[in-house]
């Protein structure tokens, strides 16, 4: 009997990753899909190998990921199903979320006051917020496709030192989903927490920020197995969140969420359990030990 092997865990975004190889050419809207959709079932096995110390499986899983085209081509996949003709991309929400606010920015940018945001998963330099040129942007993502994007993994970049190095606003526009297992998922949101600014807010801003603008694919919350909306509303609850925006589409899910108070525990109980049975649910979770 083969001796059992110790189980590997997923210190950051980027374990959870495979090699990446040349981008692709352009492809149909029902193939973007479809590679988008059968590049998180890869990883999710080879997540799943890796956390049952299956080395081997997780070796081939990578492989067969390299083989399809791995994290470039998921990229260029995502790339185009942001252009303008397939709907366009998350971040104009966010902006129509903000008209109300849109004057008081511009008035404390001419006072040299800016909004900062950082883009986790960052795709696009010209994208809807950055475009507006109201708010300081910071992207960054694991594998930049240009300039003015920095190469980071969120889970490995620096802690803020000071209130300057903190955001008031954060978005998690189709990340959260890409981590491959569930605890990492809650990881995530915990470390949010530390880069949301905790400074007071003027009456015209105090609606809003700081949050966190977090956009899922709908069937993580429509159809999981383990989430839905009641489940994650208590999930981001209990860190402190309260969401002051929705929005439900064929395909995605939008919130904004407002951080009222950063709760810090040590436990907070949210574990991996079903909530609805039946063969088409799919298995998004979020785990908050």
């Amino acid at each position: 009997m083969a001796n059992k092997k110790k189980k590997t865990k997923l210190k950051s975004l980027s374990s959870g990753r495979p090699p990446t190889i040349k981008p692709i050419a352009s492809i149909s809207s029902k193939a973007t899909r479809t590679l988008i959709r059968a590049h998180h079932t890869l990883e999710k096995q080879r997540a799943k190998a890796l956390a049952n110390g299956d080395d081997a499986k997780a070796e081939a899983l990578a492989k067969e990921i390299e083989k399809k085209g791995g994290l470039q081509k998921y990229q260029k996949a995502s790339l185009l199903g942001q252009s303008n003709d397939r709907g366009g991309d998350s971040s104009k929400v966010l902006m129509e979320w903000l008209f109300p606010v849109l004057p008081a920015l511009k008035e404390r940018l001419s006072r040299g006051q800016s909004v900062r945001m950082l883009e986790v998963g960052a795709l696009s330099t010209t994208n809807a917020c950055s475009k507006s040129q109201l708010l300081e942007m910071e992207r960054i993502d694991l594998n930049s496709q240009e300039a003015g994007i920095k190469q980071q993994d969120f889970m490995e970049r620096p802690l803020p030192e000071t209130e300057n190095d903190c955001f008031d606003i954060i978005s998690l526009s189709l990340v959260l989903n890409y981590v491959p297992d569930a605890a990492g998922k809650g990881n995530m949101l915990v470390r949010i927490l530390k880069f949301l600014s905790t400074k007071k807010y003027p009456e015209d801003l105090l609606e809003f920020f700081p949050s966190l603008f977090l956009v899922l694919p709908a069937p993580c919350v429509t159809n999981s197995r383990y989430m839905d909306e009641p489940k994650l509303k208590a999930i981001m609850e209990a860190l402190g969140f309260v969401c002051i925006q929705k929005k439900l589409s064929t395909k995605l899910v939008y919130y904004l969420w407002r951080l009222e108070k950063p709760i810090m525990k040590r436990s907070f109980g949210f574990k991996k359990e079903e909530i609805r049975s039946g063969k088409t649910r799919n298995n998004f979770a979020i785990v908050l030990k």
